[in-house]
């Protein structure tokens, strides 16, 4: 993916599948909403300060940092390239692997 496409692309899913519930909402039902975040994040919000926190599920999160992680190699790695002038000859890589 282009860089930012993978946030843009989660904010939008955010945007269209999210409970909202308040902070005291959350506290009072709170396993309900814990449920709830298995299928869809939960954003909790709180007067005067708007959004506080989102719930989502264990997969969610796992998948999330693993593309995030994706995003930032894709990065390095194209800095890299920039950096060494685009390529490098097989005979390079070996000399600097010492192979």
């Amino acid at each position: 993916m282009a860089n930012g496409c993978f946030e843009r692309n989660l904010y939008k899913w955010y945007n269209l599948g999210m409970a909202s519930v308040t902070l005291s909402q959350f506290r009072s039902q709170q396993s309900d909403y814990i449920a709830v975040a298995q299928r869809e994040p939960v954003e909790i919000t709180s007067r005067g300060v708007g959004r506080r926190a989102v719930v989502v599920s264990p997969e969610f999160f796992d998948r999330a940092i693993e593309a995030l992680e994706d995003q930032a190699d894709i990065r390095a790695a194209a800095e890299a390239r920039r950096e060494r002038g685009g390529s490098v000859s097989h005979e390079e890589l070996m000399a600097e692997l010492g192979l």
